[in-house]
């Protein structure tokens, strides 16, 4: 009897094994069928360009790197410009020459590294854009030191040309740009202080940066940082998307080497996502964070004094890594500093909203035991229904400082817009008055603005999903971040 319970078992669990192999394999030829439907790859998803820059590559200076960022855009002219099919001659394609998201549209093809000299610069500032973006995102920051400072917007591998560029990226090719493009920046100041402005993945290339100096024990290289929606953590949902292209990689199924496949309509930025990307974003943030823990806290204190920007609703980084995972690690003898910018909260916005994203830190507020100064910009005071109706919602912010057991309130004279109920991770270095992704247009010129987008009819019809089209592109408080910013640098 003993013997037949024991056979019965085992080809129960057999069968619930096989059971389990079978949904699984369902699963997954499920998954493959679902993400091969999906429109097709065009050339600039499959062209890998030659002139494309990698760590190993015979490139040992910046000089040398901006010679090879020509060479690299001349292929994309004559091999993806040149040879756009009618097909795709779309009036929003960036890569028909003469639509509206042509990047020539503009006085400067933002795409590519800018550096402007200044021989009376009384400091540097090297600034890095984030995955999937150009230098133009962190232009108008550029722009606003250009006076004081020496600065260069460095394009990092992958970016500003193809999408493609994206599938073979690793964060090593990146880092070894920053190096290249950081020891220039020191050549030419002959001493004068440096400081860096990083967005999301920027923001970790530089950690990365200062990190490797501190570990090797050489001297950091930058007086300060800036960070604005650093790429310090990732929803988990990253840590699995290799699989992905591995098994497109498999079935040589080009598509599912891709997160997303969407109309190239944006000028300076890909709208279409490589797996990778996102990849190799979570093993650099997954990276810093291990080596900020193993570093003993005489070391962490030479981590350079860091003013960081962050949307508490954050849908591409995780908001909570940023305290977790960095701030509460850094020690109080040095001054860091975190703003983070709360939601709209008039009482429509929080009817429509099930869980408030600011619970998790209600607990750290409370308590106010902070080793840095923690500024939350946040509504001065919730309108009422009666007030929302009328013909001026109060939607006035105010920053309210926490740090060591303190509090201050300043009111800043600044609104929420009515009809915006958060920022987003891409709205943060992008002020009111961009022409691109502003909410309205200043020039009469023929070409996209994609801020200004406002498209209704159903779902499912346009090739770029509309949460994308409605996705908050612009800062309404760039103004008191850009005089933080100010404060930050040089003091």
């Amino acid at each position: 009897m003993k013997t037949l319970v024991i056979g019965s078992t085992k080809h129960l669990l057999m069968a619930a094994m096989y059971i389990a192999m079978g949904g699984f394999a369902t699963l997954i030829v499920t998954a493959v069928i679902f993400l091969n439907a999906r429109p097709d790859l065009d050339i600039w998803h499959t062209r890998l360009l030659a002139h494309q820059y990698h760590q190993d590559s015979a490139i040992d200076s910046f000089s040398d790197y901006i010679a090879n960022e020509q060479d690299l855009f001349n292929e994309v002219e004559t091999h993806v410009y040149q040879n756009t099919s009618l097909a795709q001659h779309s009036p929003i394609n960036r890569y028909v020459r003469g639509s509206l998201a042509d990047p020539k549209h503009w006085s400067t093809d933002w795409n590519r590294s800018f550096e402007w000299p200044n021989s009376q610069a009384e400091y540097g500032l090297l600034l890095l854009h984030g995955m999937s973006d150009s230098p133009y995102v962190l232009s108008h920051i550029g722009n606003h030191f250009r006076d004081k400072a020496h600065v260069l917007g460095l394009r990092l591998p992958g970016h500003g040309t193809l999408p493609s560029g994206l599938v073979n990226l690793s964060w090593q090719d990146m880092a070894a740009a920053v190096n290249l493009a950081t020891e220039h920046l020191q050549q030419q100041l002959q001493g004068k202080p440096l400081y860096v402005v990083g967005f999301s993945t920027g923001a970790a290339l530089a950690l990365n940066h200062e990190l490797t100096a501190i570990e090797q024990g050489d001297a950091t290289a930058y007086q300060s940082m800036v960070f604005i929606s650093p790429a310090i953590g990732l929803p988990p949902v990253a840590a699995g998307a290799k699989w992905q292209a591995n098994l497109g990689r498999l079935l040589s199924l080009d598509k599912l080497l891709w997160n997303s496949i969407q109309t190239e309509y944006d000028p300076f930025k890909y709208g279409s996502f490589a797996v990778n990307a996102g990849d190799v974003v979570y093993q650099l943030s997954q990276r810093n964070s291990r080596r900020l823990l193993q570093l003993p806290l005489a070391q962490r204190e030479r981590i350079p004094k860091t003013l960081t920007f962050q949307s508490l609703m954050d849908a591409t980084v995780s908001s909570p890594a940023v305290v977790n995972d960095f701030y509460l690690h850094l020690p109080q003898s040095v001054a860091h500093q975190l703003v983070m910018f709360d939601i709209n909260r008039t009482q429509i916005n929080m009817g429509l909203i099930p869980e408030d994203p600011r619970v998790p830190y209600e607990s750290l507020l409370a308590a106010n035991q902070f080793n840095f100064e923690f500024t939350l910009i946040q509504n001065k005071a919730q309108p009422s229904l009666a007030t929302y109706m009328g013909l001026k919602p109060q939607n006035e912010v105010e920053a309210v400082r926490y740090q060591s057991g303190t509090t201050e309130i300043e009111a800043l004279s600044l609104f929420w817009p009515p009809s915006v109920y958060s920022l987003s991770h891409v709205a943060l270095p992008i002020p009111k008055e961009d022409s691109l992704y502003g909410p309205t247009a200043k020039d009469e010129l023929p070409r996209v603005h994609i801020g200004a987008a406002d498209s209704r009819g159903e779902r499912g019809l346009l090739s770029v999903p509309a949460n994308e089209i409605l996705r908050q592109k612009w800062n309404p408080f760039y103004p008191y971040m850009l005089q933080r910013i100010e404060q930050h640098i040089g003091h």
